[in-house]
């Protein structure tokens, strides 16, 4: 695995690739609040097993812009859903992409799902991990966007939280997700910088505010409608009960649609990277 970084207008966007420099791109997009190491133990089977394929491709994890090594967003900005699309186009247009590949987990994979409506042109496959459809207006637009902005100003610039060192970030990890002590540890290690007293994390604080407009689900049907590729779906067999319900909304509306689940909660990229290899083999075949 490979270090490299892409200098975009006004942000870096840090990444690890492996496979062939001048091969196809499958792009990786991890979930909120994730980074980049979520595809780390993925690459390593996919090295381990599927030599061949990486002849074949080249694999290139991001770090969203707020996560992992990547720049924050300016601070007169925010972190908007159709932003992180936009991050996407210009690192296709930087790149010069033609048709790429993407395998998106959790919020990744959402945001896979409205770049492809829009850009068809620009994507292949998509494999989506614990993700289908988008998250929609469950209340009404006017209480979404009090809450929306509200949370701008409780999670305005202050203080990080400091963990004595890396295990006890590692355990506050744990403890508010469902991943294994093992995964976790993967996902602190790049999302966490040494400070005065311990560590603590790189992600920005404004990652936690509440997303002040969000589609109707008559839109979100539509966005997932456009989507012309081949879509694949993995879900973890104790996995959020947010995509049972997903599937049964969205499914029906992506004209070419597979879906495999995994051993695992959340994150069954990371529990059962054996499987996720053999079905990203397969699913690039």
């Amino acid at each position: 695995m490979r270090n490299i970084s892409y200098e975009l207008t006004d942000k870096t966007i840090s990444a690890v690739a492996i496979g062939g420099e001048e091969q196809p791109v499958v792009l990786c997009l991890h979930g909120w609040l994730d980074n980049a190491a979520s595809f780390f133990p993925l690459f390593e089977q996919l090295q381990q097993d599927f030599p061949e394929l990486l002849e074949r491709y080249q694999f290139i994890a991001i770090d969203w812009p707020g996560h992992g090594l990547s720049s924050h967003r300016s601070l007169d900005a925010h972190y908007h859903f159709i932003d992180w699309c936009y991050d996407l186009l210009q690192l296709f247009e930087q790149q010069q992409w033609q048709k790429v590949s993407i395998i998106g987990h959790s919020m990744g994979g959402m945001v896979a799902n409205a770049f492809t409506s829009a850009f068809n042109d620009k994507v292949e496959k998509l494999m989506l991990i614990e993700a289908i459809g988008l998250l929609t207006e469950s209340e009404n637009p006017s209480k979404q966007l009090r809450k929306g902005l509200q949370s701008r100003i409780k999670n305005a610039p202050k203080k990080l939280n400091v963990h004595k060192n890396l295990e006890a970030a590692i355990q506050a990890r744990v403890n508010v997700s469902d991943l294994p002590n093992s995964a976790a540890k993967l996902i602190v290690e790049r999302g966490v910088t040494a400070v005065e007293n311990g560590v603590c994390w790189r992600s920005d604080p404004r990652l936690r505010n509440t997303s002040a407009q969000r589609f109707s689900l008559k839109q979100a049907i539509q966005v997932v409608a456009n989507i012309h590729c081949p879509v694949t779906l993995i879900v973890g067999d104790s996995g959020f009960d947010m995509i049972q319900t997903g599937i049964k909304v969205f499914a029906e509306h992506i004209n070419d649609f597979n879906c495999f689940t995994l051993a695992g909660g959340h994150h069954p990229h990371m529990e059962s990277s054996i499987k996720m290899a053999e079905l990203v083999n397969k699913f690039l075949k």
